[in-house]
């Protein structure tokens, strides 16, 4: 209907002079509507959790708390070469297992007795766990969560998702801290997370038995070859 058109026309002229003064670095007369799509105009006021469920895209990089919407920053170049093989290299360990699923930013978690739709760096979740998997989200308390440090996550990697993720019985989560340079990974031990010590250069962890990284290897550059990181955990 040309009603319907309007309307829609009217929508995209308006989300697009919001994201241009929000994000003058996309620049360009047309966003394009995967731009559109991942960085929907804010509604400006606080949400339930249907709405929510109902206002937000695929694309959409986007956590809802406490009824309060966050548009998620795009993160640097060496955030996303970092996040990228560290996705790599957990999922062929647990690919060579056959343990269970490992998800990205893009993919939700929904941790329960919690009002929150979070965005993670990473998480796993063990077969055992498999039906807590919803379409755009994953229902439950996964077994590990990695997160990276980003100059305007500082206080929610360390403290509100920390809270979060401990509250939430999530046996491990690691926070690494490009900005620091140190790997944080947390074990739940009596419903309080405690400090996972180094051992030879290297942190293992308990939720992925055999599992380890070695944090120097996170501030090389380039990064190591996954392949060689793989082999030191006896796979081939």
């Amino acid at each position: 209907m040309k009603t319907d058109r309007i309307k829609a026309q009217r929508w995209n002229r308006r989300a697009q002079a919001a994201l241009h003064k929000a994000y003058p670095e996309f620049g360009g007369d047309s966003l394009g509507e995967e731009v559109l799509e991942a960085y929907p105009p804010h509604p400006g006021r606080r949400m339930t959790e249907e709405e929510f469920l109902a206002w937000v895209k695929e694309r959409t990089r986007a956590e809802w708390v406490n009824g309060e919407v966050t548009i998620m920053s795009p993160v640097s170049f060496e955030h996303d070469q970092l996040q990228t093989w560290l996705i790599r290299l957990v999922s062929d360990f647990v690919d060579n297992g056959e343990l269970g699923k490992v998800c990205s930013v893009e993919f939700a978690l929904r941790l329960p007795g919690l009002p929150s739709h979070r965005l993670t760096d990473l998480f796993f979740v063990s077969n055992q766990k498999a039906a807590g998997f919803q379409r755009t989200y994953f229902a439950g308390v996964p077994d590990l969560v990695l997160e990276i440090v980003s100059p305007d996550s500082i206080e929610r990697d360390y403290k509100e998702k920390f809270n979060d993720y401990q509250i939430s019985g999530i046996p491990e989560y690691w926070i690494i801290d490009p900005l620091k340079r140190i790997v944080t990974a947390n074990q739940l031990v009596k419903g309080k997370y405690r400090r996972i010590a180094e051992k030879a250069g290297a942190v293992h962890s308990a939720a992925l038995p055999g599992f380890f990284i070695k944090p120097a290897w996170l501030w090389e550059h380039p990064l190591p070859k996954k392949s060689l990181a793989l082999r030191e955990m006896g796979i081939k």
